[in-house]
This record gives C-alpha cells, sequence and structure tokens, in this order.
C-alpha cells in the first residue's frame, strides 16, 4: 500500500513522537506543523471537544492539502457540572500555568467530600480529509481529583487526577502505564482501525 502522508495540526514534538509510535506499521508519514510556513491559527471557540478538533483538523487540512489529524481533550469535574470542559487549559485565565488551573480547581472543589469528587478525562482526535471526509474519535478516563497534588510527571491537571483501578495519579505513571489506560491511549489505539479504512 502507498505510504500517505498526515499532517498533526500540532507543533508539539513530544505529542508527534507519540502518535508516530501509536502507528508504528501502518502506511503514513506523519508531519508536523513545523514544516509548513504561515500556519493559520485556529480558535478554539467551540463548545464541545469534539467541535474544537473538528475545526483544527479542517482548517489545516484545507490549508496543507493533506489528510490531517487533530485533538482537543480536557477534565470534566461531576461536582462541576463539567467544568473545566473545554476550557481546561485555560480554566484560570487565557495564559494561565498548569499550577495556576490546578489552584483554581482544588479551590472550587474545596469543600466537596472525596466521595463527590468524581472526574473524568477527555480526549476527541479528528481525522479531516480534503476531499471533506471525516472521522471523530473518543477516548475517555474516568478518576477522582485528590485533595492535594502527587507525583512530578505528566503536565496539566495529572497531578491532581487518581485513577483508581492503578492507585495512582497521571503524574505517578510510567508513560507505559499512562499510554495504556489513558483517554489519550485509548483514542489513539482505536484511531489505527480508523486510518486503516480513512486511507
Amino acid at each position: 500500500m502507498q505510504t500517505k502522508k498526515m499532517v498533526l495540526a500540532t507543533s508539539n514534538e513530544g505529542k508527534v513522537k507519540e502518535i508516530q509510535h501509536f502507528l508504528k506499521g501502518l502506511p503514513v508519514e506523519i508531519q508536523s506543523l513545523k514544516q509548513w510556513d504561515n500556519v493559520p491559527e485556529v480558535e478554539e471557540d467551540k463548545d464541545t471537544f469534539a467541535a474544537n478538533a473538528l475545526k483544527k483538523a479542517r482548517v489545516i487540512s484545507l490549508f496543507c492539502g493533506e489528510i490531517t489529524l487533530a485533538d482537543d481533550s480536557g477534565l470534566e469535574v461531576e461536582a462541576l457540572e463539567g467544568l473545566p470542559g473545554v476550557r481546561s487549559a485555560r480554566f484560570a485565565g487565557s495564559n494561565a500555568s498548569d499550577e495556576e488551573n490546578n489552584h483554581l480547581l482544588l479551590e472550587k472543589l474545596k469543600s466537596v467530600p472525596s466521595s463527590q469528587r468524581d472526574a473524568r478525562f477527555v480526549c476527541v482526535l479528528a481525522l479531516f480529509s480534503p476531499d471533506g471526509a471525516y472521522r471523530i474519535i473518543e477516548g475517555t478516563c474516568e478518576g477522582k481529583i485528590l485533595f492535594a497534588p502527587k507525583g512530578d510527571g505528566g503536565f496539566g491537571y495529572d497531578p491532581l487526577f487518581f485513577h483508581e483501578p492503578t492507585g495512582l495519579t497521571f503524574a505517578q505513571m510510567e508513560a507505559d502505564v499512562k499510554n495504556k489506560v489513558s483517554h489519550r491511549g485509548k483514542a489513539l489505539q482505536k484511531l489505527r482501525a480508523v486510518i486503516s479504512e480513512f486511507i
């Protein structure tokens, strides 16, 4: 089968490497946005992860003329009616640090007991072809929000997100364990099958 190019709607080389690892063996040549000039900025202004991911994938695909993969992900906390949700990265403001976002989350949950701190991480991948065909893939991971951070790995809300089956926060997990149980890992595992039929 002929190898097809696939552009990732990200300049994050760590994310590129992660996706390359998951798609090893498939006839796709993965490119990051760093290989393109004057890439349009895509504002994530939709109210669902799927809509944001699809918007990014569509804009970049039509710009590059290649099949494009984009993702949007975040944390949904039951006691906060799904917040921070699509605003996960900018929960405490548009340029908020991970620490500021985590601090605000703990502040909002300070009077919520352990039994009511259920949360889930969501990752939505959107695959878009310049001919207009697309697929949406979702992965989720259930957990609880701790009262204080634990672990120094990962990023974002990982130190607060406790995964009960492993007894660890995402920030305490080795990368290979996290890849098996995480929302992104599950979405990427599903992506393999979708790419095989999509290309």
